[in-house]
């Protein structure tokens, strides 16, 4: 089993979800409460998606958050640089045109997208940064991000409670049901170590994108970032 530390050099990352790939899904629901569903769906209303649009899905990992875009009529495109989660993702979504890819160098041309959109990847890329000057690079000018990632519980009584659920109950319960529980220990130390709310706007703002706002789900367990490209 693979545990990335949190330096995330990529060849630890990437080999840390080769590992649970095969049940990320399935933990990933067990982890959340069910949780995730509706992360995803508010993923896709922010995005607004029109039939036609090309939409870049990064860390996309099987798939299961491009299929919504692909159902709404866009034309997405799910990349990751986990070969495993794209093996998985193949055997399930084989309509979909998987990519393999680093966040920090992207195989597409300049302005190839109208939206793209990250979901609780961008935590785990060496050089957040880079990564969002990336999609800013593969954007349209006026086209549209949106980063779903797990962020700061905004009541702090809740947020003492959700540090110790990470911390303590996160790992036992992914011994239970997934293929590697040690990449779950990153996780929730990663989760622990992310900036605030108010800290990846700022970092989206340094990457060169406008418009930037955010908006809490789950109060705050999870912030959705949108930003438009200049």
């Amino acid at each position: 089993m693979t545990r990335a530390s949190l330096e995330k050099q990529p060849h630890e990352v990437a080999a840390m979800f080769d590992d649970v790939a095969e049940k990320y899904d399935l933990t990933n629901d067990v982890l959340s409460l069910g949780q995730d569903r509706a992360w995803r769906r508010a993923v896709v209303a922010a995005v607004g998606v029109a039939p036609g649009e090309r939409v870049l899905d990064l860390a996309a990992g099987t798939g299961t958050s491009s299929e919504p875009f692909r159902a709404r009529g866009a034309f997405v495109v799910p990349c990751d640089f986990s070969l495993g989660m794209l093996r998985t993702g193949r055997r399930t979504h084989a309509d979909l045109p998987f990519v393999a890819g680093d966040a920090t160098r992207l195989p597409f041309a300049d302005a190839a997208f109208d939206a793209v959109t990250i979901s609780f990847g961008l935590r785990n890329v060496h050089d957040p940064i880079a990564g969002l000057r990336e999609l800013l690079r593969v954007t349209r000018p006026g086209g549209r991000l949106v980063v779903c990632e797990f962020s700061h519980p905004t009541f702090a009584p809740f947020r003492k409670v959700y540090v110790e659920y990470l911390m303590r109950a996160l790992p036992p319960v992914a011994r239970r049901v997934s293929s590697s529980p040690d990449a779950y220990v990153y996780l929730a130390e990663s989760i622990r170590a992310w900036p605030d709310q108010p800290g990846l706007a700022a970092w989206l703002r340094e990457a060169g994108w406008s418009d930037v706002r955010w908006r809490n789900l789950s109060g705050g367990i999870v912030a959705l970032h949108h930003a438009v490209k200049p």
